[in-house]
């Protein structure tokens, strides 16, 4: 990447840009703590008081659809305002729906349709954002430090969706849903403004006075990009695969649990909190020991151990073993998702990277409520254990297919060659730098005598 934000970026002392990193990821780590404690609520709630299917399934539409649409638009705007500008706007415009629906249902108005509503603001902020976030973490990470820090990222993650169905559980269980909607609100609050104290550099094209293409012809150079740049373009499949094929049925494993083992609510809190401690220690790996792992050997590997884990699911006899699969899972997500977003991060130019990472959005956000519009009724005629073994063999099936295709050869052929020239330059670079250590050490040793 050759824009002038990245090369300020790497030109910064490295006080400057962990100081950056450690308030950005500290802001959204506060902010995603209080939107994981929503999000399990939510589910449990709907979970707990109808055991239905479908209505699990209009729930999942309404987190992501309207994230989809939103999509369209707000990855062309992460490429035309400050990024920065737009998280702040999505996370303000969240919390105030939160709050609102707290009040309501204090006074007695808890009406499915409410619920649904607020999801579905909810999921347009997030529509906002996840462009605007994405695109933002190679602004103020050198390139060379984009794995490990979204491997941290990760962690850091997984941690509080290790903490937060703990703290959602107990505050579901002995308090109520409003209890936790407050507590987003705070979090959100606190997240906002820690947002104001990092420096975000402005895009060029972006800053006031500049000249911008049309709204559409944004759009239309977006669409042009992914579709002509084969990396891009199979990333976007791959995504679109692994969304609908295996990550809408793990929507259903609340469902399973509460119909084959128990309806209790230390059930599915055991089963967040393992997926979590997964996710957990996948993110550590990925930030030290796998680091430098190929991306795309990960983001195959992982998508068919995703169909294999989830035929084990499947055939799970009892609850600790279908604990076991779900944790397995967990570990091998930011396999596949962070060496997918850190891939196209590498390869797509920073101009565009809004537009990219609103596609990706987009792809997430439709495959999901697809996936769910049909299994959600399934779910009511046939057990979630058949739909759970089938959506596994597709998924080999699909990954496999999306390989050995003549473009899919080319992608990963792509992929492979540009990690071994990025390899190549970065041996150079050590074996420079050592050089000129021991140039340094050599110009003041003292003399022989």
């Amino acid at each position: 990447m050759n824009s002038e934000s990245t090369e300020s970026v790497q030109s910064q002392p490295s006080e400057r840009w962990v100081r950056n990193v450690v308030i950005f990821m500290s802001s959204q780590t506060i902010s995603m703590f209080g939107s994981f404690l929503v999000q399990y609520a939510i589910m449990w709630h709907l979970t707990l008081t109808t055991k239905s299917g479908l209505v699990l399934a209009l729930a999942t539409v309404c987190g992501f659809f309207p994230q989809a649409i939103v999509s369209i638009f707000a990855g062309v705007w992460a490429d035309r305002v400050n990024r920065r500008v737009m998280i702040l706007v999505s996370d303000s415009v969240i919390a105030l729906s939160t709050l609102g629906l707290a009040l309501l249902m204090m006074s007695g108005v808890d009406d499915l349709w409410l619920i649904f509503l607020v999801m579905a603001v909810r999921s347009v902020g997030a529509g906002v954002q996840m462009p605007a976030v994405s695109a933002l973490i190679p602004q103020i990470v050198p390139a060379d430090q984009l794995m490990r820090i979204n491997g941290i990222n990760g962690t850091i993650q997984s941690a509080m969706g290790l903490l937060a169905p703990i703290a959602a559980a107990g505050v579901y269980a002995s308090m109520s849903i409003v209890a936790v909607f407050f507590i987003d609100v705070v979090t959100a609050v606190i997240g906002i403004s820690l947002l104001f104290l990092v420096a975000v550099p402005t895009l060029e094209r972006a800053k006031s006075g500049a000249e911008k293409p049309a709204y559409f012809d944004d759009l239309t150079d977006g669409v042009r990009y992914i579709v002509s740049n084969p990396v891009v373009r199979w990333v976007m499949v791959i995504f679109a695969v692994v969304f609908l094929i295996a990550v809408a049925p793990s929507n259903l494993t609340p469902l399973m649990i509460a119909r084959t083992f128990g309806g209790e609510v230390w059930m599915l809190t055991t089963g967040e909190i393992l997926f979590s401690v997964g996710m957990a220690a996948g993110g550590a790996l990925l930030a030290t020991v796998a680091a430098r792992v190929s991306r795309v050997k990960l983001i195959v590997g992982a998508s068919v151990l995703f169909g294999v884990l989830s035929i084990g699911m499947g055939f799970s006899p009892n609850l600790w073993i279908f604990y076991g699969f779900f944790f397995l899972i967990g570990l091998a997500v930011p396999a596949f998702f962070t060496s997918a977003m850190t891939m196209l991060q590498e390869t797509v130019d920073p101009e565009r990277q809004g537009r990219v990472f609103g596609f990706v959005g987009i792809v997430m956000s439709v495959a999901m409520p697809v996936g769910m519009a049909v299994l959600g009724p399934l779910a009511d005629v046939v057990s979630v254990e058949v739909l759970l073994v089938a959506s596994g063999v597709l998924m080999i099936g699909a990954i496999t297919l999306a390989v050995l295709i003549p473009s899919g050869r080319a992608a990963v052929a792509a992929v492979l060659a540009v990690e071994a020239q990025r390899a190549a330059v970065a041996a150079e670079n050590a074996i420079s730098r050592d050089d000129s250590t021991g140039d340094a050490a050599d110009a003041v040793a003292p003399s022989g005598t």
